[in-house]
């Protein structure tokens, strides 16, 4: 009797599997289903099933990422609404978009937990999806649970349970175009009553879709492996130890970037690269290798009124990315970053238990983030002579006097050939919370129920940089009055930036929600929740910083130089055309960007209709955003830097239909809407001083419709065939209009594509045969600016595939 109750109580906690798979327990146990969510998932924090709480939600089965050939969080946006993860080049811009908030660089917007375990850096978002049970996605702010950086919503990951899910599981894949090839092992054992757990590792390559026109070579190869151990010990009734260990590697290629023009009349009529518009033509490698260590241990206590949980985490990632950051077919600059990162998080909580009038969660939490960040940018020839030297002697020439005979011609020969800008930077984060929750059930009238809750969060957060650069160069100076022509020759500039930053914000995150429930299995709710995305430091701006302290001390080697009698009139003809001479440099101005929030209005229902065969989730939202952080152009066009330059409005629809129709036909139906554009925006000015207001105009990004449908007919056989069954499936996915400027003038237009599948099932094998983008639809998936012209990410083409999956 005691080990059957041992084994009620580990599938109670420790994530219940498919329906399809009670075959694979033993018969003398009990298995527990959960007929809403389709598997029981243990949560810290949640108080109810995720369908039956007051916010938007969708679940992803192992089902239906296998329907989907669903990989990596990049395919997830083919089934829910208002959720964008575009294909940013390489693992390492993982951004994600829900109802318009996101971010392409530095901070997320949306949150990520794998096994209750936090992802804070959102390098580390992308990676493969050969163990998971179930993906679970929450949109709109999560920030009296989870905290900072669920502005946008949560991503929750759950891998297999070997209490729950037993014997050896082997998957080959293969696809045309890329060469595409895959393979994962994963064993699940239940040791006794008391013990289980998984092993199991994976290898995925492919050899690109898109050639370098220069080379001929593939840009976006990738090689990629990994490995994950789950072990759950139940050493008595009422406690259980889940830990986890894994490691993912990859190695790529990446940015497969086609250059598209000249923009904003730049360089229009002497277009330098017109024979290179539409094509991939960048004359470095680029490349991107990620090393993703992670572990964690759950331990979670059941008491007689109240479950504890404790989490804790631990995460180090170390990677480096080498780009040729002009993508054209010259030598001007490059970039070459490493990050060092580690991340322990611990997390507390206290839940109720067998309570239904009241429930309640009361947690506290907190981590450190230790990030040493190394970004030297190299200069090369070309980018020396046009970026360095021509813009310093373009501004020489801009120097008119009223007498042309006193007008001085000074002209700048930098005598080295590359010039490194160096960076080091740490940046480490500490953040700690507390919050509570509480839910009263049947309040005045039976069904209705009010959740509120409130979470303090406080960060700390600094910066220690180091940043420096060296340059050799000649100054010539001639004038007709009085007759001059000297030569400066060998001078020298060593512009050096060392020191610190350090930032506290103190965050207030609260939450309210009403909920009436007018059946077992039917709701609607209203809720109001504020959220926040943390601050942070620009790093990727030393570069631009160090060019302005470099024209500082250049100018200062050439005073130095000059005789004193002219040194005067040298310093006062600059100052008059260059204003900025002469300032201290703002370290702070520049690099730091403050946290963003928002306020999020919500109206939803939870439906389960014709006997469950129909369930639908409707949501209607608005969401005020304010101290929004934008990717904006430095000066130079090198680059971007996140600034607080606004405020902005969201709002939308999100609907989603699943019908069970009978035993063989299951249809599907997603669909979003985000209108989402700039209250404010105040973008500084041009170069030619006219101020930049892009008010009004639609936030990049945000695709303004997302939607999927999908059907699957099975034809099931007799059990003593050898063949089960026969799935056909097929789906369209489709998302626009996106614009991809503040400026709104770059955009892709609503586009979609169709994929299919035919399952052949057996006892123990399982054949998929499968097509992506079967009508070859050509579309942008990315578009950015940068030294005034434009680049942009072509769509995959249609690619066939195939799936082996052997269980025994």
């Amino acid at each position: 009797m005691r080990k059957n109750i041992l084994f009620i109580t580990s599938c109670l906690l420790a994530a219940t599997t498919f329906a399809e798979d009670i075959n694979t327990l033993p018969k003398d146990t009990t298995k527990v289903i959960d007929i809403e969510e389709v598997v029981v998932i243990a949560s810290p924090k949640e108080t109810g099933k995720l369908r039956e709480l007051p916010t938007a939600v969708s679940l992803l089965s192992q089902k239906d990422m296998q329907a989907n050939q669903i990989t990596t969080l990049k395919n997830v946006s083919s089934l829910v609404p208002n959720f964008f993860m575009p294909d940013y080049g390489s693992r390492l811009t993982s951004a994600i978009y829900i109802r318009g908030i996101g971010s392409r660089i530095n901070t997320p917007a949306v949150g990520l937990y794998v096994d209750n375990i936090p992802y804070i850096d959102k390098s580390a978002f992308d990676f493969n999806f050969y163990d998971i049970e179930r993906i679970d996605i929450l949109r709109g702010p999560q920030g009296t649970l989870y905290g900072r950086n669920t502005m946008g919503g949560l991503i929750k990951v759950h891998t297999r349970s070997p209490f729950s899910y037993q014997g050896t599981d082997v998957k080959l894949s293969y696809g045309t175009k890329s060469n595409y090839r895959s393979a994962s092992l994963t064993h699940y054992h239940r040791w006794s009553d008391c013990f289980a757990f998984s092993a199991g590792g994976y290898y995925e390559g492919s050899d690109g879709f898109f050639r370098n026109s220069l080379n001929g070579k593939k840009v976006d190869n990738m090689e990629a492996g990994g490995g994950r151990i789950h072990a759950i010990w139940l050493p008595s009734e009422n406690l259980k130890l889940d830990f986890t260990i894994g490691y993912d590697y990859n190695d790529e290629g990446g940015y497969p970037y086609y250059y598209t023009g000249a923009i904003d009349g730049y360089d229009k009529e002497n277009e330098k690269y017109k024979n290179y518009i539409g094509k991939i033509s960048y004359d470095q490698d680029c490349t991107y290798r990620r090393g993703l260590f992670n572990t964690g241990l759950n331990i979670e206590y059941q008491a007689q009124k109240f479950i504890l949980s404790a989490v804790t985490g631990f995460q180090n990632l170390n990677d480096r990315m080498f780009m040729d950051q002009d993508f054209l077919p010259v030598s001007i600059y490059t970039i070459e970053q490493k990050q060092r990162l580690n991340t322990i998080s611990e997390e507390i909580t206290f839940k109720s238990k067998n309570n239904k009038r009241w429930q309640w969660v009361t947690g506290v939490s907190g981590f450190y983030q230790w990030l040493h960040t190394t970004g030297p940018v190299n200069f090369m020839e070309d980018g020396v002579t046009d970026m360095i030297e021509g813009n310093i002697n373009n501004t020489f020439k801009k120097i008119h006097l009223d007498d042309p005979r006193r007008t001085p011609e000074m002209s700048l020969d930098v005598l080295n050939n590359r010039i490194r800008v160096s960076g080091s930077f740490d940046t480490p984060v500490f953040s700690t919370a507390l919050y509570h929750q509480s839910t009263f059930n049947d309040l005045f009238v039976k069904g209705l129920s009010v959740t509120a809750g409130l979470r303090l969060e406080y960060e700390k957060m600094s910066m220690n940089y180091f940043s420096d650069s060296n340059i050799d160069f000649d100054f010539f100076l001639k004038m007709a009055m009085p007759p001059l022509n000297i030569p400066f020759r060998n001078l020298n500039a060593a512009p050096l930036l060392e020191g610190k930053e350090k930032n506290d914000y103190v965050q207030l995150l609260p939450k309210l929600a009403f909920k009436y429930d007018f059946s077992p299995a039917n709701n609607m709710y209203v809720s109001i929740t504020r959220g926040y995305r943390s601050g942070g430091y620009n790093v990727q701006m030393f570069s631009e910083l160090i060019q302005s302290d470099m024209q500082q001390k250049m100018i200062e080697a050439i005073l130095d130089k000059a005789p004193e009698s002219m040194a005067g009139m040298i310093e006062g003809m600059i100052k008059q055309h260059m204003p900025n001479y002469g300032k201290e440099l703002n370290v702070q101005e520049t690099t730091v960007y403050k946290p963003e929030y928002s306020w999020n209005y919500e109206v939803g229902s939870h439906l389960s209709l014709f006997n469950g065969k129909l369930k639908t989730d409707l949501a209607a939202f608005y969401m005020d955003t304010h101290d929004q952080q934008i990717a904006k152009f430095v000066n130079s066009g090198l680059g971007r830097m996140m600034v607080n330059a606004g405020s902005s409005e969201s709002y939308g629809v999100e609907a989603s239909f699943l019908a069970s129709i009978n035993k063989n036909l299951n249809m599907n139906v997603n669909y979003g809407y985000t209108h989402s554009t700039f209250k404010k925006y105040d973008g500084g000015t041009t170069s030619s001083e006219e101020q930049i207001d892009y008010s009004g105009n639609y936030v990049p990004f945000v695709p303004r419709h997302t939607m999927n449908a999908g059907a699957n007919y099975s034809f099931f056989f007799d059990k003593s065939n050898w063949m089960q069954s026969l799935t056909l499936g097929m789906s369209y996915t489709g998302a626009g209009k996106i614009y991809w400027t503040e400026k709104n003038n770059v955009s892709q237009s609503f586009y979609g594509t169709l994929n299919g599948r035919i399952s052949l099932q057996t006892k123990a094998l399982q054949i998929d045969v499968w097509g992506r983008n079967l009508t070859n639809k050509d579309y942008t998936t990315f578009y950015f600016e940068t030294m005034h012209r434009g680049f942009e990410q072509k769509s995959r083409p249609l690619q066939l595939g195939v799936d082996i999956r052997y269980h025994f």
